[in-house]
């Protein structure tokens, strides 16, 4: 019998020993929630004070939501396909019991949320839900990012990473979760992901033997958080989404594809505006953290 949420007791874990990045940006905090039983998971950003956001969404087979939202209070990325979007609701809920928490208009927590699928290789329906989200809520602190097979990346095909640069006091982290149907390609074009060959490669073959086009494979998905303190129009803050999104094409070959379904947040606390960097030269710095980021993900690397 497949095991689901409705079928056993779940006990979420949330602290986790092994790799990860140290870094420091005041208003962004990071919570990791996990089911053993899955095993699946969810990360959580938090941002406390709250956090301009931009959204940039691609590739076919998006799973999301909150994307409309400019202004943010966390970002969840999930396990569990569509299902995982209820950690995200989760979150918005964890709010409430704040003790400095009141309802009222204007105070309604804004959090947005994006899936990955996850069940390659398990034996149960389970997936993160209302309660994971919640707790990775509650056990979110900040300075520190869990890498590799942690979070949302519990059951990826590669695992979450993260990147972080202090740019004379503008500040930018990149954080991902990597379960791409492209290969994770290295800067000096070398394939890491595994004994997996380039994805091209493998339909010239097919090609060459005249055989029928393969289903995709089992991962798909990038979701992406990028955040900084630099003060930035929500012009602005969309461009550098698009860029940054961009640009991770060299680091996964190839990048949002009919199966993937790719969603990048840009948030700013606003609380640096001078100059340098510029904010294109934010742009780059955040895209160079972006592949370091994805590389981060491999199991080898982080």
């Amino acid at each position: 019998m497949r095991r689901s949420n409705d079928t056993i007791e779940l006990e979420a874990t949330t602290w986790f020993d092994g790799p990860a990045l140290e870094f420091d940006l005041p208003g962004v905090e990071v919570g990791l929630a996990e089911y053993d039983e899955g095993p699946t998971g969810c990360t959580v950003l938090k941002f406390p004070d709250g956090a301009s956001a931009a959204t940039d969404i691609r590739g076919g087979a998006v799973g999301v939501t909150g994307a409309e939202y400019d202004w943010l209070h966390g970002v969840c990325f999930a396990g569990g396909s569509v299902f995982g979007l209820e950690a995200a609701f989760g979150v918005g809920t964890g709010r409430l019991a704040d003790a400095d928490y009141e309802i009222g208009w204007g105070t309604i927590p804004f959090v947005a949320g994006a899936i990955i699928w996850d069940w390659h290789g398990r034996d149960n329906a389970i997936y993160p839900d209302a309660a994971l989200g919640r707790a990775a809520y509650h056990a979110a602190h900040p300075g520190r990012f869990p890498l590799g097979k942690r979070g949302a990346g519990r059951s990826a095909g590669v695992g979450q990473g993260a990147a972080y640069r202090d740019a004379a006091g503008v500040k930018v982290a990149v954080f991902t979760v990597v379960n791409a149907l492209g290969s994770v390609v290295d800067r000096d074009g070398s394939v890491l992901t595994g004994s997996r060959r380039p994805v091209i490669d493998e339909i010239d073959e097919r090609i060459a033997k005249h055989e029928a086009a393969a289903p995709p494979r089992d991962g798909n998905t990038t979701l992406t958080l990028v955040a900084t303190n630099r003060k930035m129009s929500h012009g602005s803050l969309t461009q550098l989404a698009r860029t940054v999104h961009s640009s991770m094409a060299r680091a996964i070959q190839p990048f949002h594809t009919e199966s993937d379904g790719d969603v990048l947040f840009a948030v700013t606390t606003n609380e640096v505006d001078h100059e340098p960097p510029a904010v294109w030269e934010t742009a780059v710095i955040a895209s160079e953290l972006a592949w370091d980021a994805v590389l981060s993900a491999v199991p080898s690397r982080g």
